[in-house]
């Protein structure tokens, strides 16, 4: 009712204001000439985006932020006519942009469904059986865990569940505290989907910066080295675990599951233990392995495919140009069903039950595509009121000094807003098309831009207490979620620091090369210092 208030006395303001004349602003080139409505093109081309905004920080909750913001857009182009703003949100807004993203829900689909029958044949099961006998440390415990986050890089919420029902026997074995646990999983899932091509995030982003003068996943590809948090935070598990202590809460938590045993320390809510990837003891170790590496051969293939590898373009001209929404669900559909013959040849997986997945995975990939669905959807009112041509005027007129500053700007809303909302998806979908306006196609700042904000939706996401990763790590684990939650923000915190830091320099020193190095090197002696500070306050 509080968002149903909000969203009408901002309308009625608007009608207000309205009476009085709206000023429109310049914009480049003609089109201020060919608007539709005398919003369009001027500051409150913006509006929609900044509702969506203020109201997913106000609920925390960003389905309905989301359509309130396509809601206000669509009154603005419509000049707020009653029957053409509800043609406007369900046309061009919601089923342009189901179109739009028609390869990407299937894909989301087939993946859902994949994972599935993983978790059917008891595949993971095996392989924590393997890891048992196999793993003799609480180092090796935990870079096991490290290694193997880092495999499953096609979906995090896969990588949540799959690596924890795995890695607890081995990690509880070793007493590695299931807070230390979360945090590793919570450290490798969603940062290592946010740098791998072929993911479902890749799919997602290359979707919402359609326009940018970029190839989507080009662009992707392009902002990699940039995304500093992701990588960041993948180095400073492997630094952790080394150099072998923590700080923070998580001292007590290790403290206990070293010296008694108590990997809990805190015990899980029931609703946490009864989180578990059941399937058949059938299942081997080749189970998990071998569909997993056919899923990331034939969505290469299928990827370099679509960009004309046959046509005589090389392995990287192809990725370039590839079309991300035709050529991951083209190799998913064929990785399906060669997993589906494979575990029935295999006799761990009938074919009724596999065909049960489909629908499973579906429902579990629901979120994830009304997210998409909503924010491509706020997208394309935003092109119609040509926020990007009022931005790029703006910004072309400004101090040259001051764009400099952006990424790191970026990264920290970007950051707030994952917090506040709990989710990476919906963060930079909201603010990529901000963020593609705002630099020119050609700068290097626009990777780093993308990647700015691509860091800082994970970077809040990560310590997010409500973010559905936080939550299924904390699941994964079988940890109770305040203690992971506590445990892991100054890790989360430490890194984003020196992230900031890194999207600062980068905004003058357009070169990873050499921005990356500097960073890595600065997190590595901010754990020296908290090490040497560990010791002396334990003496």
């Amino acid at each position: 009712m509080k968002r149903l208030l909000i969203l009408l006395l901002l309308v009625a303001a608007v009608f207000a204001m309205q009476s009085f004349g709206a000023t429109e602003l310049p914009v480049a080139g003609e089109a201020a000439a060919a608007a539709k409505s005398p919003l369009c093109g001027t500051m409150w081309s913006l509006a929609p985006a900044l509702l969506a905004i203020v109201l997913a920080l106000i609920f925390k909750e960003v389905y309905s932020a989301l359509f309130a913001g396509v809601v206000l857009g669509a009154c603005f182009v419509t000049q707020f006519s009653p029957l053409e703003t509800v043609d406007f949100v369900v046309n061009t807004g919601l089923i342009e942009g189901m179109k739009a993203t028609t390869g990407v829900f299937i894909f989301l689909v087939i993946l859902g469904a994949f994972v599935c029958m993983i978790n059917q044949t008891g595949a993971a099961q095996a392989f924590g059986r393997w890891a048992q006998a196999h793993i003799k440390s609480r180092i090796g415990s935990q870079l096991a865990t490290f290694f193997l986050g880092i495999l499953i890089f096609i979906d995090d919420y896969f990588n949540c569940l799959a690596v924890g029902s795995v890695m607890r026997p081995v990690t509880d074995a070793k007493r590695v505290s299931r807070a230390k646990l979360a945090f590793i999983i919570d450290a490798t899932a969603a940062p290592v989907c946010m740098i791998a091509p072929i993911s479902s995030w890749a799919a997602a982003v290359s979707q919402y910066s359609a326009g940018t003068g970029y190839n989507g996943l080009e662009l992707f590809i392009q902002a990699i080295p940039y995304n500093f948090y992701s990588l960041l935070a993948l180095c400073f598990v492997v630094m952790l675990v080394l150099m072998r202590f923590d700080y923070g809460p998580m001292v007590r938590y290790e403290r206990n599951a070293i010296i008694h045993g108590d990997v809990h320390t805190v015990l899980p809510e029931q609703s946490s233990q009864e989180q578990e990837l059941s399937g058949s003891r059938r299942g081997r170790l080749a189970d998990l392995i071998i569909p997993v590496l056919m899923l990331i051969g034939l969505e290469t293939f299928a990827l370099v495919y679509v960009g004309g590898i046959l046509d005589g373009k090389s392995f990287a001209e192809a990725l370039s140009a590839t079309d991300a929404t035709v050529g991951l669900p083209w190799g998913a559909i064929i990785a399906l069903v060669f997993s589906v013959a494979f575990y029935r040849i295999r006799g761990v997986l009938s074919f009724r039950a596999a065909m049960r997945c489909i629908p499973k995975g579906f429902i579990a990939m629901v979120p994830a595509i009304l997210i998409l669905t909503l924010a491509t959807a706020l997208k394309n009112v935003t092109s119609a009121l040509e926020a990007r041509e009022f931005i790029a005027y703006h910004m072309e007129h400004s101090a040259a000094g001051l764009v400099n500053f952006l990424p790191a700007v970026i990264f920290v809303v970007a950051a707030i807003l994952a917090f506040s909302t709990g989710t990476s998806w919906a963060t930079f979908g909201i603010l990529i098309p901000i963020v593609v306006s705002t630099f020119d196609p050609t700068s290097p700042l626009m990777f780093i831009g993308m990647s700015a904000c691509l860091a800082g939706a994970v970077a809040g996401d990560h310590c997010s207490p409500i973010s559905d990763t936080t939550i299924m790590s904390s699941a994964g684990a079988q940890c109770d979620h305040l203690s992971h939650v506590s445990t892991q923000l100054p890790y989360v915190l430490t890194v984003s620091a020196v992230s900031f830091a890194a999207f600062l320099l980068a905004g003058f020193v357009h070169n990873w090369f050499i921005v990356f190095p500097l960073a890595l090197g600065s997190l590595f002696i901010t754990l020296l210092v908290l090490k040497k500070r560990s010791a002396k306050a334990q003496a």
